[in-house]
């Protein structure tokens, strides 16, 4: 994973684009063995978890996963997922996280050498040079396994290291087996709640979202009822 013992590193998960990565691979990430992975190898500062929720409903699907995170070592940012209705009046509800994660990269810079994000989306590009300029390396969790694949290609241009996300399935996949192979890549997934497991449990499913997402012309994650 191009990571250096001595280096100090910290995670930035886009949860919605790196659930989506996986689900389109064909398997569930599991969170604990991911987080143990970049413990063995670096000198991991920080892992943060970005995500809306639907602060109106009375039981959230992704609430299991999100109290999961924050009990295990993960710092979870998230804020309200905003509801509007599109140009043929449906009723949508998006929750856009890039300047949350954008202004933590930039606030954690001077106390990292490696930022890692797991995100292909080709806005944080400019991230990437920022904090380039100030010293730090900066990997791409993503994939080009997929057609189309869901990295930009300016996002993985820029970035010091890019690493592919269907490899690091055997490491951080539920279960996995060298037999999978990536699902095509629909239009819209049905995201299913997931039970909660308490930190004894060995493994965390990601099946987290019950909601329907799709991506827009510009990237930015929507989340469709139904």
């Amino acid at each position: 994973m191009g990571l250096y013992k001595e280096e100090r590193v910290a995670l930035f998960i886009d949860g919605a684009n790196l659930y989506s990565a996986a689900r389109t691979l064909g398997f569930d990430i599991d969170y604990k063995k991911l987080l143990d992975q970049f413990r063995d190898k670096c000198q991991l500062v920080r892992a943060f978890y970005y995500t809306a929720l639907f602060e109106e409903q009375e039981y959230s699907p992704i609430r299991p996963l999100v109290d999961w995170l924050d009990y295990n070592g993960y710092t979870l940012v998230t804020k309200p997922a905003k509801e509007y209705t599109d140009a043929q009046g449906r009723r949508k509800v998006k929750g856009n996280m890039d300047i949350e994660l954008a202004i933590d990269v930039l606030e954690m810079a001077e106390h990292l050498d490696h930022v890692i994000l797991f995100s292909g989306d080709g806005d944080f590009r400019r991230l990437a040079e920022a904090v380039q300029r100030r010293g730090l390396r900066v990997s791409v969790v993503s994939t080009i396994k997929t057609s189309p694949p869901m990295i930009a290609d300016e996002l993985r241009r820029q970035c010091d290291n890019f690493i592919e996300l269907s490899e690091l399935s055997k490491l951080v996949a539920r279960n996995f087996h060298d037999g999978a192979r990536p699902a095509p890549r629909p239009r819209k997934e049905n995201f299913k709640s997931a039970d909660f497991r308490d930190e004894d449990d060995e493994d965390l499913e990601d099946d987290d979202y019950e909601d329907y997402e799709e991506f827009d012309e510009d990237d930015e994650a929507v989340v469709e009822r139904v």
